[in-house]
């Protein structure tokens, strides 16, 4: 196989890994607030995935890296492009990962609160957006014959697109969904399992709706496997989630997400960046590396990935039980009143001493005899 090819079908692992992974991520900030009535309960859900959620977005750092070295001029014409819908996501990206270290610091159902809404918006942002990117990618954007992108914001937001934006809604909030049921016990065990339904159905439309459009539309023959894999997945998915199956809902959820990127990626050869006029289209041959880059970049891939897999793996592994509120300890975060005596200078001249985190380490040590996350850190 051609290197540039090779490079092509790796960066959509990449992306699909990311997808799979961050995609549940992303479900589960997006129901604390249905799922988590109470503190301890969104303690749960967040702690389902405190261990691994800043791992899942290791995925996304490496498709990123690996299409800048392997594709520099699809990398350029990308993020020049899509340079807003980026930015926001990389901003909720950067909130959501504040708000999950910082939440425990301090004991303040206020702060707590805050700390909550920017997950949540910070789940939100990219579960959409990633969507209306995908789909821009199946459809075309406009491009000059320099590859330059030549649309704005606007133009990104066709009708085709704000529906691809709903499927990977849909999908994430159903991947969180059969996640949170796989990972939790108890009434949130049995309230993600019954939202976990509704999802399926909303998912098999939206996403049944969309992938015929883009076929018609935009595909070829051969990616109509694709979007066969992806309906069987989720009807798959309603009818395992109805017996209880969790770990098969929770499986073939994860699959829908690996036929939609098949169908993405699939739509696009050979094409790294199509464009509305297909003259002005940026191919994987005149996007990629030279061949030596190419080489060197497999040879540390197939030395590296092994490890990394092996790794992230084993992570899951060690935190493979379920959590319930019986596992939540109460919060260990500090007082606004130590706090403000350590920033002020006010109080005992020991105050500052009150300022030590690593008391949060109780709750990771918990998290690894399988108690829960430590996202928190509470």
């Amino acid at each position: 196989m051609d290197l540039a090819i090779l490079w092509f079908v790796l960066i959509a692992v990449l992306w699909t890994g990311y997808l799979v992974l961050e995609g549940f991520d992303f479900g589960v900030g997006m129901l604390l607030p249905v799922l988590g009535r109470k503190d301890k309960e969104r303690r749960v859900l967040i702690n389902t995935i405190g261990p691994v959620w800043d791992g899942n977005e290791v995925w996304l750092l490496t498709a990123g890296g690996a299409t800048f070295a392997a594709f520099p001029e699809w990398y350029a014409t990308l993020f020049s492009g899509f340079y807003i819908p980026l930015l926001l996501i990389l901003l909720a990206l950067i909130v959501r990962v504040v708000a999950f270290e910082w939440r425990g610091k301090i004991a303040d159902p206020a702060w707590a609160r805050r700390a909550d809404l920017a997950i949540i918006v910070g789940s939100w942002i990219p579960s959409v957006l990633w969507g209306v990117a995908f789909a821009n990618l199946v459809r075309g954007v406009e491009l000059d014959a320099d590859h330059q992108f030549t649309g704005g914001f606007f133009s990104l937001l066709s009708p085709f697109a704000l529906l691809g934006g709903l499927v990977t809604l849909s999908l994430f909030l159903l991947h969180g969904a059969v996640f949170l049921a796989l990972k939790t016990d108890g009434p949130i065990r049995a309230e993600a399992r019954r939202l976990a339904g509704y999802f399926s159905v909303a998912a098999i439309v939206l996403a049944g709706g969309w992938a015929v459009w883009a076929q018609i539309a935009y595909s070829v023959g051969w990616t109509w496997i694709a979007v066969v894999v992806a309906a069987v997945c989720l009807v798959g998915v309603l009818a395992a989630n109805a017996r209880g199956a969790e770990g098969w809902a929770f499986g073939l959820s994860a699959g829908a997400i690996v036929a939609a990127v098949v169908l993405i990626f699939g739509s696009m050869y050979p094409d790294v960046m199509p464009a509305t006029d297909p003259a002005n289209s940026l191919t994987i041959e005149g996007a990629s590396s030279s061949d030596y880059t190419l080489t060197v970049m497999t040879w540390v891939a197939l030395i590296l990935v092994p490890v990394v897999l092996l790794y992230q793996g084993w992570t899951y592994w060690v935190f493979r039980r379920r959590i319930s509120t019986e596992h939540i300890p109460e919060p260990i975060g500090l007082s606004w009143e130590k706090v403000r005596s350590a920033a002020f200078g006010s109080g005992s001249r020991g105050a500052a001493a009150h300022l030590d985190l690593t008391v949060a380490d109780d709750d990771t040590a918990a998290a690894s005899s399988g108690r829960g996350g430590g996202a928190e850190r509470e």
